[in-house]
């Protein structure tokens, strides 16, 4: 398991008329990146609102997937393309467990936080027929992480899992089909989660 790029705003572009301009433009850089509690030194947010803070520092994304995407789409998914601060090689993204613990490097540490919900900006910038739908139905959303411990990464960095919580929610079942059992005992384990997942479990298991 591995780090293939790092990846960092371009430029600003134009996104949808209702959010003016977007950072979702990322393209690799070269040599070793600082890693903080908001993401990597030289990215942006544009849109704070729904973007951005220490739950969503980086955004994941498998090079697996987005070789599934490319067969699907008949396109190159190049690295970034999706607005992805890391493309990995080697682990399985969709199946992380909400609260997992990776080593990257050396020196970062980054927990699994949550599913990329498709929004109108990344429909605006794939220009694909029914980009959201489709996106949500493959099941592939890629992961937020939280970085817990700052240090800098690089293209080629291994990618150690160091800790996995005692429930069984993974990236892609919270994303998709969300089981009120298994998000019960999620919520039993007293695993680390952003209070907005927290809540969406409490209102499914309540449903039953």
């Amino acid at each position: 398991m591995r780090l293939l790029t790092v990846n960092v705003v371009e430029e600003l572009i134009p996104g949808p008329k209702e959010t003016g301009f977007t950072s979702i433009d990322k393209r690799p850089r070269p040599g070793r990146v600082q890693v903080g509690e908001l993401g990597l030194a030289g990215d942006r947010v544009c849109d704070t609102e729904n973007h951005g803070g220490p739950d969503q520092a980086l955004y994941a994304y498998a090079d697996e997937d987005a070789s599934w995407w490319s067969s699907e789409l008949g396109r190159d998914i190049p690295t970034g393309l999706f607005g992805e601060n890391l493309r990995t090689e080697g682990l399985d993204l969709n199946g992380a467990l909400l609260g997992e613990v990776w080593r990257i490097g050396d020196e970062v540490e980054v927990m699994v936080r949550a599913p990329r919900i498709p929004c109108i900006t990344f429909q605006h910038r794939m220009q694909e027929p029914r980009w959201v739908k489709r996106f949500h139905q493959a099941g592939r959303p890629g992961a937020y992480l939280k970085v817990l411990r700052a240090g800098a990464i690089g293209a080629g960095d291994p990618i150690e899992i160091v800790s996995r919580p005692d429930h069984e929610v993974t990236i892609a079942e919270m994303f998709g089909a969300q089981d009120p059992v298994k998000l019960q005992r999620m919520l039993d384990s007293e695993v680390d989660l952003m209070e907005e997942l927290r809540e969406i479990a409490q209102r499914v298991v309540a449903r039953g």
